[in-house]
């Protein structure tokens, strides 16, 4: 395709116009086919052009054409869209949505914050610049969680209702919280842990914000089943957030800050690959290639970064088979995440994997490429849209009479476990991490 001419400047900002600029390409890429719009959960759960893949990217094009606000237009349909990817596995002709969603993002941010109407969410500003940037202010969260758990002050809370005044999303998600392992069972950074029996290959693991704070136990399993197949495991001590929700939230250069020092921090590792446990995080891992396009000095190092950059579920069947030890009862059923799917193009392994437990009656989920709604923080930005999508996700779980439902990222796995409780089914169905199914099948604890 000729490169098309850009857009005479029509914002004022010349730097807002320039972001937009790098979209003008992919907008006019698209031929409004409309493919993409069966794929789109918001706009299936909406019902309107403007919560359309397709919608989406015309508006994008004529804010960059100067015909609507960047702000007062644009910024709302961008926001509630869930970034799932899904209409690029659709489109046809290849419009890059991901890459133009973040460019917007981007612009929407600078312009609101030029014209004074900068984004007043006291949570999303905290989380991003006060919060996952900083892991040991995470761990210390995570160590609160397990304090506040340990003494059953969450039973306390759950029953006072106190949380509900404050906000019923986070009174909802604090619900159904794993139980948070003891922090001295973390994996302290650093440390190498070897293979067992004939060594394969050398692995580092992304430990991860969400995963290292409270979802310590799924990490920990993640070292025992790598190093089960022949995997030995390094922590790279200095990585960091992976800056996917610093992209996804209009934050890019925070986001290609945090990219470069896990590139220096997990190439210094010298492992043979670079393996995580959560689609999305894996996601931002596997496109630090085009997050640093324009730094010539990082593009080629984020190049050799991205090709290691490896799924758990891709390394233990490429290195397996598991040690399995008992039989798995019941109906499992396996959710995509969708960033996994559609950005890492990762969903037969998992799929394998599940099939090979002894014992376990695997069953498809009808739509289990559809995203389900939690989209990082979009759960708790966007409650009654997210819960929407989520409820109808439920009906086609209770179709196949799972008891187990599993997922492979740790947004995902709380959003299915709100899910069975919104259901009313936590006495029959669990939501597990697929490290946390594997790792129960082999016996491990």
């Amino acid at each position: 395709m000729a490169k098309l001419a850009e857009p005479a400047c029509k914002h004022p900002n010349e730097s807002i116009q320039k972001l937009l600029n790098e979209t003008y390409e992919w907008t006019n890429q698209c031929v409004q086919c409309g493919y993409c719009l069966p794929a789109c959960p918001t706009y299936a759960s909406m019902g309107k052009e403007s919560a359309s893949p397709r919608g989406r990217i015309n508006l994008v094009k004529m804010a960059t054409e100067g015909k609507i606000d960047v702000v007062e237009h644009l910024a709302n349909p961008i926001d509630l869209c869930l970034g799932c990817r899904a209409c690029e596995v659709a489109c046809p002709v290849g419009v890059p949505y991901g890459h133009m969603l973040e460019v917007a993002k981007e612009a929407i941010a600078e312009a609101q914050t030029n014209e004074k109407r900068a984004d007043t969410n006291l949570l999303k500003k905290t989380a991003l610049n006060h919060l996952f940037p900083y892991p040991k202010r995470m761990r210390a969260i995570g160590n609160m969680v397990w304090m506040y758990q340990k003494t059953g002050l969450n039973k306390l809370v759950q029953k006072t209702k106190v949380m509900q005044k404050i906000s019923e999303p986070l009174a909802q998600m604090e619900k159904i919280l794993p139980a948070v392992e003891s922090p001295k069972r973390r994996t302290p950074r650093g440390s190498v842990f070897p293979a067992k029996g004939v060594k394969k290959a050398r692995v580092a693991l992304f430990v991860g914000c969400i995963m290292d704070a409270v979802m310590t136990k799924t990490n920990r399993l993640t070292i025992e089943l790598l190093t089960s197949v022949g995997c030995e495991v390094v922590i790279p001590e200095a990585q960091n957030c992976c800056g996917a929700l610093h992209a996804h939230q209009g934050e890019t250069n925070q986001a290609r800050e945090l990219a470069k020092a896990n590139i220096r921090a997990f190439q210094a590792s010298e492992a043979d690959y670079y393996v995580n446990n959560a689609g999305g995080c894996g996601a931002a891992l596997s496109e630090y290639n085009h997050l640093l396009k324009q730094d010539e000095e990082w593009n080629k190092r984020a190049q050799q970064f991205t090709e290691k950059s490896k799924d758990i579920s891709q390394l233990l069947y490429q290195y397996g088979p598991l040690p399995f030890q008992t039989n798995w009862n019941g109906v499992v059923v396996y959710q995509d995440s969708c960033h996994l799917r559609n950005v890492q193009k990762v969903s037969k392994e998992p799929r394998l994997l599940l099939q090979s437990i002894p014992g376990a009656t695997y069953v498809e989920l009808e739509g289990a490429d559809s995203c389900c709604a939690s989209g990082g923080i979009y759960n708790l930005l966007h409650f009654d849209e997210s819960m929407k999508i989520l409820d109808q996700k439920m009906e086609q779980v209770s179709k196949t009479k799972a008891t187990t439902v599993v997922t492979a990222n740790p947004g995902c796995h709380l959003q299915m476990s709100l899910g069975i409780e919104r259901q009313g089914s936590s006495e029959q169905i669990r939501s597990l991490h697929l490290v946390d199914v594997l790792a129960e099948a082999c016996g491990i604890k």
